[in-house]
């Protein structure tokens, strides 16, 4: 004898269909949508054709569905809500309403479409006082099509209300638009959309960290559907709970921890722990475009967080919140707005780079090597050289200046590099002579050669160093040097630089050789170039070349500028005309022969 067993399972519903709204209460992130709408239909001032525009997602089409349905409640509640017990109600919950018709122009986009929907319109209703009609993506009409429903649209039955919903607003023809009310939903906000999925998993009997629900607001992108089809999902994927780790695992999202770690070793300027961290984000399979553009959301966090007036733009959860401000305490303005700054043009050039992975680590070195004003503090507090001043009266030419010289590490450089390198200059002289010609601060992070290249181009040898820290004075020097003892101190240098190897030696090598440098008075020395690329090439090393011939020479005053030759490119002629010019422009006498014969060209 054979048993048979019948298991019965409750259907499923997506959370996205399950917890529509139903009433404009009820209505996520658009209450001032929903306030005008109640309140037309509270006063009976309904215009008979509105335009829903919005993002995917945002509740066009739910508030279609919750205006159809109230405008045709027999017994409308106070507060202008449907009753959903009246026959209109009940028909259109039970999606039998003969005064509701909802066409989706995206697959019914034809003339023939329209006109169907137009000799409905004629006919009045049976139950309740308007026929709804709602037309989903009605920007996918034919223009056919919206030339057939303008008429209608225009002139309708008294009977007759239209809804258009629309993600794409700019593609409707003008003539439409004139016709309609028009009303404009905003992406929903993180914290809305977190707080609605908290409810929802309150209801579910689900365990939920207020953190994961926060990551998956934010990876909705201010989309509620969105974010509800992301709930299922982490729900099928974790249970009946889950935390913030199953959120970001199944997600595939880089955890907040890497990015307080990653800033944390940037403030403190170890370069060696910053680049490890960034080769373990890369050993999980996230791509360095994800990672630097999510560093630099992070940097916009922490600058959000320094004043109290601007930390409500922060849309993160409130542990999360905490733990911003406490490292927004430790970063300085200058050293965010720069960090910011590096990270943009590390995002502009990732895509074009040959070499993406050292693009990003040389961002980060960058970043690392920002000093804000407490850390130059610390930084020669630590230096091997310890800071030593001293006040002396240098004589240039008949002005007498007081200055000081400063033999601590040179707050530009790296500490890892400093040795053999010593200079007179503030960083804000560095700083601008390094920007100088473009203005612009993403010198910084578009090259790829820094003062750390060039310091090791330039580098004495150990022998050279000892002599020269035996001997060296700390006074400025103003040596005077003959152009014979430049020219061959020039020509050192750019032995040095060939033999270096370095990205752009070649560069630099040609365009020291091409010409000869010319020294304009004592100190000034002018080197013309002839295209940007050197330009951009010696300049991004010119605080080595300083360092180099202020050394050798023994003149601390030296400066070196730079002037791009123009291509003046020589024009062929062609015509007859143009030949005649060429020739009269050598031999003036052409010209005044043809004027006498009275001569032209044929």
């Amino acid at each position: 004898m054979l048993t048979f067993c019948i298991i019965t399972m409750e259907d499923f519903v997506v959370s996205a269909r399950k917890y529509r709204p139903t009433t404009f209460d009820s209505v996520v992130g658009q209450k001032s949508i929903t306030n005008t709408l109640k309140n037309a239909i509270k006063t009976k001032h309904l215009a008979q054709a509105f335009l829903f525009c919005g993002s995917r997602g945002v509740g066009k089409t739910t508030c279609a569905r919750i205006l159809a349905k109230t405008i045709n409640c027999s017994n409308r509640t106070e507060n202008v809500e449907a009753c959903n017990e009246c026959e209109s109600c009940k028909s259109f919950i039970e999606g039998n309403s003969l005064n509701v018709h909802e066409l989706d122009a995206a697959s019914n986009n034809s003339v023939d479409d329209i006109r169907n929907l137009t000799d409905q319109v004629r006919y009045a209703p049976q139950i309740g006082k308007y026929k709804v009609y709602i037309i989903d993506e009605v920007h996918m009409l034919s223009s056919a099509a919206f030339n057939a429903f303008l008429k209608t649209l225009e002139e309708p039955p008294a009977h007759a209300i239209f809804i258009l919903a629309t993600t794409e607003k700019h593609k409707i023809i003008p003539t439409i638009l004139s016709r309609c009310q028009i009303f404009d939903f905003n992406r929903i906000e993180v914290d809305d959309i977190a707080q609605h999925l908290a409810e929802i998993a309150q209801k579910e009997e689900i365990q939920a960290e207020e953190e994961g629900l926060h990551i998956i607001a934010q990876k909705a992108d201010g989309a509620l559907r969105d974010a509800l089809s992301i709930f299922d999902q982490i729900v099928s994927f974790a249970g009946k709970s889950f935390t913030y780790e199953d959120v970001i695992e199944n997600l595939n999202i880089l955890d907040y921890d890497f990015y307080f770690k990653t800033t944390d070793y940037l403030l403190a300027g170890d370069i060696p722990n910053a680049l490890l961290i960034f080769n373990e984000i890369l050993s999980r399979g996230f791509e360095g475009h994800l990672f630097i553009n999510g560093l630099a959301s992070h940097f916009r966090n922490l600058l959000v967080c320094q004043d109290h007036a601007t930390i409500k733009l922060l849309e993160v959860g409130e542990s999360i919140k905490k733990r911003y401000h406490q490292q927004a305490q430790n970063c300085d303005l200058k050293f965010l707005i720069t960090a910011l700054e590096i990270c943009r043009q590390a995002d502009i050039q990732y895509k074009s780079s040959k070499n993406q992975r050292l693009l990003i680590e040389l961002s980060l070195m960058q970043i690392a090597s920002i000093h804000s004003p407490d850390q130059t503090e610390t930084k020669k507090a630590k230096s091997i050289h310890p800071p030593l001043e001293k006040k002396s009266t240098t004589k240039v030419g008949d002005q007498t200046s007081e200055t000081t010289a400063d033999k601590s590490t040179p707050e530009h450089a790296p500490p890892a590099i400093t040795k053999g390198i010593e200079t007179k200059e503030s960083k804000e002289e560095i700083t601008k002579k390094t920007t100088e010609g473009t203005g612009k601060l993403h010198k910084l992070a578009n090259s790829k050669r820094t003062t750390l290249a060039i310091s090791q181009l330039t580098k004495e040898t150990d022998k050279e160093i000892d002599v020269k820290n035996e001997t060296q004075n700390l006074d400025v020097q103003v040596n005077d040097f003959s152009d014979e003892e430049f020219l061959a101190t020039w020509k050192l240098l750019a032995e040095r630089i060939k033999k270096s190897d370095e990205e752009g030696s070649t560069i630099v090598f040609t365009a020291m050789n091409t010409r000869s440098p010319i020294r304009q008075n004592k100190n000034q020395i002018l080197l013309k170039v002839d295209n940007k690329s050197q330009y951009d090439e010696i300049l991004s090393k010119r605080t080595g070349i300083h360092d180099f011939l202020r050394r050798k020479l023994k003149n601390n005053t030296i400066e070196l500028e730079l002037e791009v030759i123009k291509d003046v490119r020589e024009k062929k002629a062609y015509t007859d005309e143009e030949k005649f010019k060429e020739l009269s422009e050598k031999n003036p006498n052409l010209k005044k022969l043809k004027e006498q014969l009275g001569l032209d060209f044929i």
